[in-house]
């Protein structure tokens, strides 16, 4: 008597199963692994940039390179490590090609529109408390994320890289092409700005 084999259900299996069919070239296994991460990508290309009106093609491109490269995942457990870092390496191929709408200053040049008794000069600040990336509620986190989506672009993406993504400051550093002081000193901005923004929620809840 002859013995049929089942197919297994993708669905069923975990992302690191699915890595691994994938690697053996299992298209099944690869469109699960797209759809089920699809929202994932664009939630994080959303608090990347969310003052960008349409991410598709973004999208479009995290997957393609999951295609192309997924076989080179040497362990197929860090899949959502990879993926994170896959997506935020193509926000910054496209942020590259994209006209710079800020400018780059010195650690020592006050902030614009702040008199130099509120902030004298943009000196780095040692990491003390941050903003709990732990977010407790769904509306803290609307909170946060509408904080978060006031402040310019360049001291909002590291912060979100820092504070969201968990990046650490060398690795935003090789990222953006910047220094290392001067993101040290873009997180520390951001966060105060954050910090000031949500305090009146804070003091709401207390």
């Amino acid at each position: 008597m002859n013995t049929l084999t089942k197919r297994v259900d993708c669905r069923e299996l975990s992302n690191t199963d699915l890595v691994r069919l994938a690697q053996k070239k299992d298209e099944q296994a690869l469109n699960e692994l797209l759809k089920r991460h699809k929202k994932t990508i664009t939630n994080k290309l959303y608090r990347l940039a969310p003052d960008w009106k349409d991410t598709s093609d973004l999208e479009q491109e995290v997957q393609i390179r999951i295609w192309r490269f997924i076989g080179q995942l040497r362990n197929p457990d860090s899949f959502r490590t990879w993926l994170n870092q896959l997506v935020v390496n193509v926000f910054y191929d496209e942020l590259r090609k994209r006209p710079r709408d800020f400018q780059i200053v010195s650690l020592d040049e006050p902030f614009a529109g702040e008199s130099a008794d509120d902030c004298p000069t943009r000196d780095v600040k040692d990491g003390g408390q941050q903003p709990d990336d732990k977010l407790l509620s769904d509306e803290l986190s609307q909170v946060l994320e509408k904080a978060m989506s006031k402040i310019s672009k360049p001291f909002r993406t590291v912060a979100v890289l820092r504070d969201v993504e968990g990046l650490s400051y060398e690795e935003i550093a090789n990222l953006t092409g910047t220094e290392l002081g001067t993101v040290k000193s873009r997180i520390a901005r951001a966060r105060m700005k954050i910090q000031k923004q949500i305090l009146p929620y804070l003091r709401e809840c207390a």
